[in-house]
C-alpha cells in the first residue's frame, strides 16, 4: 500500500528537480517547464493530503483549481514568451535585457 510519505518523497523530488531546471536553464520554455514541475508537486500534495483529510474533496477540489490556474498562467506565459522571441529573436531571458527600462 502506497503511504503519504510516498507521495511526499515524489513531490519533494518533482519539486526539487523543477528547481534544477529554473536555475540551470537559460532558455525561457525550460523555465516555464521547471515551474509547472513545481506546481504538479504542489497539486500532487494536495491530492495526497485530501485522503487524509476530515472535510471530503476539500484537497481536490483545491487541486483542480490550481489546475485551472496553472493552465491559465501557461497560455500567459506562453503568449509573452512568443511576444518576446517576435521582438528580439531570442527567448534567453538573459539577453533581453531592453525589458528592464
Amino acid at each position: 500500500m502506497i503511504g503519504l510519505q510516498d507521495y511526499m518523497l515524489v513531490s519533494a523530488l518533482l519539486f526539487c528537480i523543477g528547481l534544477f531546471i529554473v536555475v540551470s536553464k537559460k532558455n525561457a520554455i525550460q523555465v516555464l517547464i521547471g515551474i509547472e514541475l513545481m506546481l504538479n508537486a504542489a497539486i500532487l500534495n494536495l491530492v495526497a493530503f485530501s485522503r487524509y483529510d476530515s472535510f471530503k474533496n476539500a484537497g481536490q477540489m483545491f487541486a483542480l483549481f490550481a489546475i485551472v490556474l496553472a493552465a491559465a498562467t501557461t497560455a500567459v506565459a506562453l503568449a509573452i514568451i512568443l511576444n518576446v522571441y517576435r521582438r528580439y529573436k531570442t527567448i534567453n531571458p538573459d539577453e533581453v535585457n531592453q525589458l528592464k527600462d
